[in-house]
């Protein structure tokens, strides 16, 4: 049950046995070829109504594995995903399909859709994430694991036109100002991401109270003094530097990691667990000054969000536990997706996840992901 977040150690090798899975015969090849093209055939048939489908399935823990749970439902439960996920190109063959990731989340979605299990074993895309080199069987952190299942599914998918459409669904664009403070020269370079990052204390140390405190600490110009000093090339010597942050886009699903672990002196990685409360509905443009923005009008005015999902941790920065509560846009009702547990719960449950300094399991919001309320 135990997963880590903080800093990643490696472990032994995943006990799971592959060789079954990876060095098939001709023979079986051709068997299962079969099987999973009477599955392809039936895809479209249930995926073409799975946006009206996304019932609250659970997945069972196979290990150490509530983490790669927790956000396997945030993307399934998003049907803005699903909707790409289930135009992607079929791998010809069952070997490359043992391989593809986005192909076995489209049959492990097609296996929490069809049936009526309470909840499903998600065998085969661990399997596929193991031939990948990600260790099933260590802790993990989840925004670290989030990014490397977001990348394996976009270097997987051949059609371009759909990787621009993940990317359009998924990717922040920012931009980072740098000006030299004795000659005024300044340079400016645009960064994608794929989630927001968040400090949750401010450069005094000093724990920030609400999202919105965040954000504007985020987007704070800071001066680089001292040991921080860069070289500016119009002066020809370490100078300081003013560093700003302007946004300059945000997309359809935006992910907010909240940054509650950090080092501490001796190295060692620490939780921060004070309660930081979050909105339902949040107005970048109500939170953003002008000078922290370089987006027109038009792209401004769709900075309109309402909360999507929240991925929580539980314990220390040693040992936890993760779970997601997740919105049905099909429904408008919430849920907790604790592995292969799966409940109706209300809003006040989601907010006792804002954090709480003296309760060592308690839940604590670590991803927030965001939905667009009007999107272009």
């Amino acid at each position: 049950m135990g997963q880590r977040s903080g800093r990643q150690e490696r472990s032994k090798k995943p006990e799971m046995s592959l060789s079954e899975n990876l060095t098939a015969e001709e023979e079986d090849n051709k068997e299962e070829n079969k099987e999973l093209k009477t599955k392809d055939q039936r895809l479209p048939l249930v995926f073409g109504v799975a946006d009206l489908k996304n019932g609250a399935v659970g997945l069972y823990n196979m290990g150490h594995t509530c983490c790669l749970n927790s956000l396997l439902q945030v993307f399934l439960m998003n049907i803005h995903f699903t909707g790409i996920l289930r135009r992607i190109t079929v791998p010809p063959n069952a070997s490359l399909k043992r391989r593809n990731v986005p192909y076995q989340m489209l049959l492990l979605l097609e296996k929490m859709q069809s049936g009526k299990q309470k909840a499903v074993f998600p065998t085969d895309l661990a399997r596929c994430l193991s031939v990948h080199r990600m260790d099933l069987f260590m802790q993990h952190d989840a925004a670290q694991l989030y990014l490397t299942l977001w990348n394996l599914v976009k270097m997987q998918i051949k059609d371009q036109d759909l990787v621009t459409k993940l990317s359009d669904l998924y990717t922040i664009c920012v931009q980072e100002h740098l000006a030299c403070q004795i000659c005024s020269s300044e340079t400016k370079r645009n960064s994608n991401m794929l989630t927001l990052p968040l400090p949750v204390l401010d450069s005094n140390s000093h724990k920030l109270k609400t999202l919105e405190d965040c954000l504007q600490c985020f987007f704070h110009p800071e001066e680089l003094t001292g040991h921080n000093m860069c070289f500016c090339e119009y002066c020809e010597k370490k100078t300081p530097f003013l560093q700003s942050m302007k946004l300059v886009h945000l997309p359809q699903t935006l992910t907010i990691h909240l940054k509650r672990f950090c080092f501490e002196r001796s190295a060692s990685v620490h939780k921060l667990s004070h309660c930081l409360p979050f909105p339902e509905e949040l107005d970048f443009n109500a939170v953003l000054t002008e000078q922290q923005s370089q987006a027109h009008d038009s792209e401004k005015a769709a900075w309109q969000y309402e909360l999507f999902a929240v991925v929580t941790h539980s314990g220390s920065a040693n040992f936890g536990h993760y779970c997601a509560y997740i919105r049905s846009l099909t429904e408008c009702k919430w849920y907790c997706f604790n592995d292969s547990t799966v409940d109706q719960v209300s809003w006040d449950d989601v907010k006792c996840t804002y954090g709480h300094s003296d309760l060592y399991w308690g839940q604590t919001a670590y991803l927030l992901i965001y939905m667009k309320k009007h999107p272009q």
